[in-house]
């Protein structure tokens, strides 16, 4: 085979090139590698080769071969994308999934207003199930993680307060810290994670399953089906859940107070009464409120604009996890500017 190669190249004018493999008894893949060379450099001459003579195995497997042809973008060379050409797609990007959000926004309140007039399609019982999931069995993580975080900032507020002999005023730190910010926030990034990640997981295996496209055809609303439940259970809870945070990050302060700063039971009560007013707990529900909706949202938002496949699924509920928290992090900053505008 290496006379023919040496033809090919000593002679300009062949042209065709057959074989005679009558005498070959063993071949293997070295053969198939030197006659995809040759075949190549053949047509890139102009010549024309005749397959006839090869051993039938040889011929399938070079028609294989040749029958996708090699991808020329392929490799890691690559011609280096203009700062420009990258801002264009980024903005592109943004607009696009801020038309989607936007899109979503306005079905989900239209679904809304359908339920408040009862004429939503909906399963009682199933927005029944996701309230037991995102209440009742939501609670011993809430329950670690908002102790923990009174303890948190018992401590913190020791180690100032002491230098100054006011460790007394722990109770105020947290509770006022409990009741505005940390009570809602905590409650409603442990639900992001936990509940807005296994909501964008539901809707997307649907997706992949085409349940939703199921329903859709028999003419029933997703949004008003899927999404809308979940939305509403998340609603409800998360004001229920923010109060029990407070309530659990409160004995996490007094655990550190009473046990460790020899502040007496009744003495930290009553500060914890004095600090805490209506205005701060009136302030931790509606952000635990408005969280409760965003993450919801984040989730089935996520879920039905999952792909086709199971990495896109696992895509999705990274998604949601993520811009759960985002929007959770970015509505507290912007609720937080406003009451202290209106003096909430």
């Amino acid at each position: 085979m290496s006379e023919v190669q040496r033809q090919v190249e000593a002679s300009p004018s062949i042209g065709q090139i057959s074989f005679d493999t009558r005498d070959l008894t063993r071949w293997d893949s070295n053969l198939l590698v030197f006659l995809t060379k040759l075949i190549v450099e053949a047509e890139r001459r102009g010549i024309e080769v005749d397959r006839a003579g090869l051993p039938e195995g040889v011929g399938r497997l070079l028609a294989l071969a040749t029958a996708v042809p090699t991808r020329k973008d392929m490799g890691s060379a690559g011609k280096r994308v203009s700062l420009l050409t990258r801002m264009g797609t980024g903005a592109l990007a943004a607009w696009r999934e801020a038309t989607a959000m936007l899109a979503f926004l306005g079905e989900a309140f239209v679904a809304l207003l359908k339920f408040l007039t009862g004429r939503a399609r909906y399963r009682r019982s199933d927005l029944l199930l996701v309230i037991q999931e995102v209440g009742a069995q939501a609670l011993p993580i809430v329950t670690l993680i908002s102790f923990l975080v009174g303890v948190i900032l018992a401590y913190i507020g020791a180690i100032q307060l002491q230098q100054f002999g006011a460790q007394v005023y722990v109770a105020d730190l947290v509770a006022i810290g409990m009741m505005r910010e940390m009570g809602a926030m905590m409650a409603a990034i442990i639900m992001a994670g936990r509940t807005g990640a296994a909501f964008a997981a539901q809707l997307g295996t649907m997706q992949v399953n085409e349940e939703i496209d199921a329903l859709t055809t028999l003419g029933i609303s997703a949004m008003e089906f899927l999404a809308l439940p979940r939305m509403l259970a998340l609603a409800l809870m998360m004001p229920l859940l923010c109060v029990y945070a407070d309530l659990l990050g409160i004995v996490g302060g007094a655990a550190v107070g009473i046990g460790m700063l020899d502040i007496g039971p009744t003495q930290y009560y009553l500060r914890t009464a004095e600090a805490v007013g209506l205005d701060s707990a009136l302030a931790g529900l509606i952000k635990a409120s408005v969280f409760g909706v965003l993450v919801a949202m984040a989730g089935c938002l996520r879920g039905i604009q999952c792909g086709r496949s199971s990495a896109a699924v696992g895509a999705a509920t990274t998604s949601a996890v993520v811009t759960g928290i985002v929007l959770i992090i970015v509505s507290d900053a912007l609720m937080t500017v406003i009451f202290d505008l209106i003096g909430l």
